[in-house]
């Protein structure tokens, strides 16, 4: 079965990297991209509030404009059927309050992106690592 996976990334590389990296694994999938939190919630909902679509999966940026990652997590959260979605935070802030307000919100998995290519304590492989590994086991477990 297709899963339906929801990207809300603000980084054109980053849209990229993960279009890259779903296609390396087995599953078939539809990606829908939004690129901050009200795009991503004009998408699941009409103007009347009406789902959409409701994804298997969103992968989800914290640092972005109009609505960030943990204000567009804090309205899924407090609806009654998307809060059920799963969602992955991919995000370059390794800051621990982030990561302790995601993970109050509920998230699947927190994920620190390795945005600098030319950097080599940064691994350009941890994004293709976590997909082969983990997209792969939530998907599973569906």
């Amino acid at each position: 079965m297709k899963k339906v996976i929801l990207l809300v990334e603000d980084d054109e590389l980053d849209v990229i990297s993960v279009e890259r990296s779903l296609k390396k694994i087995s599953q078939e999938h539809k990606l829908y991209t939004a690129y901050n939190g009200i795009e991503a919630l004009e998408m699941l909902k009409n103007a009347d509030g009406e789902l959409n679509f409701v994804p298997d999966l969103i992968l989800l940026d914290l640092n972005m404009p109009k609505m960030n990652g943990i204000e567009f997590l804090k309205v899924l959260k407090n609806d009654e059927v998307l809060s059920a979605v799963d969602v992955l935070v991919m995000t370059t802030s390794g800051d621990d309050a982030d990561r302790k307000v995601t993970e109050g919100l509920g998230v699947s998995g927190y994920l620190i992106k390795p945005l600098n290519f030319n950097n080599n304590d940064k691994r350009t492989d941890s994004l293709d690592g976590f997909f082969q590994f983990h997209l792969r086991k939530i998907f599973m477990a569906q």
